[in-house]
């Protein structure tokens, strides 16, 4: 008897909607993607429960009849390729033929579409990939789309997707991007009964404008170069606005938004010396290309292309994304000061004025501070929070006892180093601590601390902050929201997605309130790390955002709180992230680097 069996249609065609629909993100990009090639100059997308009940979406589009709707919901029919020369000179979004029938394979489908022609509408009822209905209704010219219940006949995938914030984030994201790509057509997107996105300007900076609102669009730096085979254009975000998340870097292909690593590490590049590692900067970037350049058939998503030459592309966006930044002054140049043996970091925009920063070692010797217990009453709040005095619940209990008594010992000398590393002498060489991993480390057991004791630590703002979100990242927000209120934060919803914070932790330092919250959503939105449960990831996000950054000026005291603070600490070796906290350098080495054994 023979192994290899044909499978049957049933089985076939979900295994092949898995490739197409992975989740209802997915359903909304493809029929999206139908009406902007229908010609449709208004598309309205209304989702239930994110999508996993209800998707709706409906356009002005040319609209279908009779024959062609019946036929669109079989494998591989489609109108926008004919012959393998059409694969070869994609003009449309769609061409593959999959995504109707796909989505009817999991899904129980209806649709309404009519031609300016026809008197009537066609109705057409689709469940599990097979036609229940068709009739006549009334409908206007276009098409309209109902999808319910998405993976109903296949629970296993249904139990894969994720919470509704989740899932109705990258909704938003999908919609956004086609808003931007194509401002000549009207885009509604709708929860529930709230409307979250209205896009209606006709340019694409007006698109981004009702997007990110008009605050941050003002510091983009517009770019358009036409070389010979492409034309390249798009909007730069300025250093200073760098995320920890690449969700806001869009790249358009002859408006189909892509991915494609060699050409967001051209545009990354541009910004070389100018944002931290780890930082992203926001970028849209269009690139206009004849279709037999690239390959957009490599995956039935659509969303991984492939160059004929992708050299020459990136040479192009690297060009021009760095000359649009060296233009706004952004480019840092290197150049001697005059007193010898230093050197100084400016900017073309600081070379105008004269202006110069020197780089120079910032060394601050102090006397013994853990002598003084009064000391971390007397600095700033920051670092007032301090431990109980418990090293039995110490992972090592005797840690930091040699440290300590070794510095105390020698006089408790402390330096700060280029306002990055605190160096201090003890018995047996060197102590060398990251002044940044090691308040990251404080401030994260610190507040996990507040979860276990189930207390809250919040001092109240005195003029409440307003916090303008979008829709997906106002989701985010209240799916952590129960958490930041225990973690010291008070936030209370406005309106639609706007939120109020008038309450922070305590040792929060003033000043960034806002814009630590709206990091800590970017994080969470993008720490991936299974490992760690959502309370520890919040923490840890909390913790990096809130501890003293590397070129902060610290004071003999602040510095001495700190180390005090470190030595008290449960896992003081590393920090959150797993960097190392401090190094300790054996008065033996230096001996033997300088030849003395």
């Amino acid at each position: 008897m023979s192994k290899v069996k044909i499978l049957p249609e049933e089985i076939a065609s979900k295994i092949a909607a898995g490739e197409v629909v992975q989740r209802p993100e997915s359903v909304v990009k493809e029929l999206i993607e139908n009406s902007i090639d229908a010609g449709a100059k208004s598309i309205d997308i209304e989702v239930k429960e994110a999508g996993k009940s209800f998707i709706r979406v409906t356009d002005d589009g040319a609209g279908m009849q009779e024959e062609d709707a019946i036929l669109a919901f079989e494998r591989h029919a489609t109108s926008k390729i004919e012959t393998y020369h059409d694969l070869e000179n994609v003009a449309t979004l769609g061409f593959r033929g999959e995504a109707l029938y796909s989505i009817a394979a999991v899904s129980q489908v209806e649709v309404k579409t009519k031609t300016a022609s026809d008197d009537a509408a066609v109705y057409l009822r689709v469940e599990g990939g097979k036609q229940t209905e068709v009739s006549r209704t009334a409908h206007g010219t276009g098409t309209t789309i109902l999808v319910k219940n998405l993976f109903y006949n296949t629970p296993g995938r249904r139990n894969f997707m994720k919470a509704n914030p989740t899932e109705f984030r990258h909704i938003y994201q999908t919609v956004s991007r086609y808003a931007i790509a194509f401002p000549e057509i009207e885009f509604t997107l709708q929860s529930g009964d709230e409307v979250v996105l209205r896009a209606k300007t006709s340019t694409v900076r007006g698109r981004l404008d009702e997007i990110f609102g008009e605050r941050f669009t003002d510091s983009l730096v517009a770019f358009e170069e036409d070389y010979d085979h492409l034309k390249v254009s798009g909007f730069l975000g300025k250093p200073e606005y760098t995320k920890r998340t690449r969700g806001e870097q869009f790249l358009f292909l002859n408006k189909r938004y892509v991915m494609s690593k060699a050409i967001s590490h051209a545009a990354f590049s541009a910004y070389e010396n100018l944002i931290d590692k780890g930082d992203f900067p926001f970028f849209v970037i269009f690139i206009d290309l004849p279709p037999n350049e690239v390959d957009v058939n490599v995956h039935p998503s659509k969303l991984e292309v492939k160059f004929r030459d992708e050299r020459s592309i990136y040479g192009a966006i690297r060009s021009a994304t760095r000359s649009a930044l060296v233009r706004s002054d952004l480019v840092p140049e290197m150049a001697i000061a005059t007193e010898p043996g230093k050197f100084v970091s400016r900017t073309t925009s600081e070379t105008s004025r004269g202006g110069i920063v020197p780089v120079m070692f910032n060394a601050k010797p102090s006397p013994r501070y853990i002598e003084d217990e009064r000391i971390a009453d007397a600095v700033d709040p920051l670092f007032a929070l301090r431990f109980p005095q418990n090293r039995a619940s110490s992972a090592d209990p005797d840690w930091g006892r040699e440290e300590s008594e070794t510095i105390e010992s020698s006089g408790g000398i402390i330096y700060q180093l280029h306002n990055k590393y605190i160096i201090s002498q003890i018995s047996t060489g060197l102590l060398v601590v990251d002044q940044h991993a090691a308040h990251e480390r404080v401030i994260y057991e610190r507040t996990l601390k507040r979860f276990s004791e189930q207390g809250q630590s919040t001092q109240q703002l005195l003029f409440p902050l307003s916090l303008n979100l979008d829709p997906a990242d106002f989701a985010v927000l209240e799916e952590i929201m129960s958490d930041l209120n225990q973690l010291g934060f008070s936030i209370k919803q406005f309106s639609g997605s706007t939120a109020v914070l008038d309450g922070v932790p305590v040792d929060l330092k003033a000043g960034r309130e806002s814009t630590i919250l709206t990091e800590i959503i970017e994080d969470y939105k993008r720490d991936n790390d299974l490992r760690l449960t959502p309370r520890e990831k919040l923490c840890k996000t909390y913790a990096c955002k809130a501890a003293v950054k590397a070129g902060d000026y610290l004071t003999v005291e602040e510095m001495g709180s700190l180390l005090d603070q470190l030595f008290e600490a449960e896992v003081p070796y590393v920090c959150p992230h797993g960097r190392p906290v401090l190094v300790k350098i054996p008065l033996l080495e230096l001996d033997k680097k300088f030849g003395r054994i």
